[in-house]
């Protein structure tokens, strides 16, 4: 069994009581946009980013922000927020009707963006990960996967145009060795 290293946000809450987790989202992150450094992703989850690093972060000083994963170009995974608790990853958003995805979801980011192609690692782990995860929770299932374009419409566009959700699902599909350990 893979252990995913956590990585202990601040930017997490408890999740309202008597709440099912029954969605996991899945959004995309550059920092600075069209790099792919972990580093600045995992610094800003931390709540440790220095704004003055480059000019792109001064709009993310003082930001409050997390996801539940992190899964690296390489298809490392990193983990902020313990599932059971809610990570603050989705913002003003709604899946069916039900408003506060943050409430029920799992949030996962991906390091890339809308110029460059996701990698075959990347959807492979995502897959993985998300497997582990409909086993854990049996309400989420393939069809409660979304991006977080599908949650905040007009407001966000992630994961994007790049990821390709036919591919991701035949991954999802295919996967069969559940080896992964994240902290619930």
């Amino acid at each position: 069994m893979r252990e995913i290293p956590l990585l202990p946000s601040p930017h997490a809450n408890a999740r309202p009581q008597g709440v099912e987790i029954s969605l996991i989202v899945l959004h995309a992150i550059s920092l600075p946009p069209g790099a792919f450094d972990m580093r600045w992703v995992r610094a800003l989850f931390l709540g440790t980013l220095d704004a003055t690093a480059h000019p792109s972060f001064l709009s993310l000083q003082g930001l409050r922000v997390s996801a539940h994963f992190v899964v690296a170009r390489d298809g490392s995974i990193e983990q902020f927020v313990p599932c059971g608790r809610r990570a603050w990853h989705a913002g003003v958003s709604s899946w069916q009707g039900v408003p506060d995805c943050n409430d029920y979801a799992i949030g996962i980011e991906m390091i890339g963006d809308e110029r460059q192609p996701f990698t075959r690692a990347q959807y492979r782990e995502t897959a993985r990960l998300c497997r582990v995860l409909m086993a854990r929770y049996p309400a989420i299932t393939r069809e409660r996967i979304v991006g977080h374009a599908d949650v905040a419409p007009g407001r966000k566009w992630d994961p994007g145009r790049q990821w390709d959700w036919t591919h991701f699902h035949r991954s999802l599909a295919h996967i069969r060795r559940l080896d992964l350990e994240p902290a619930y």
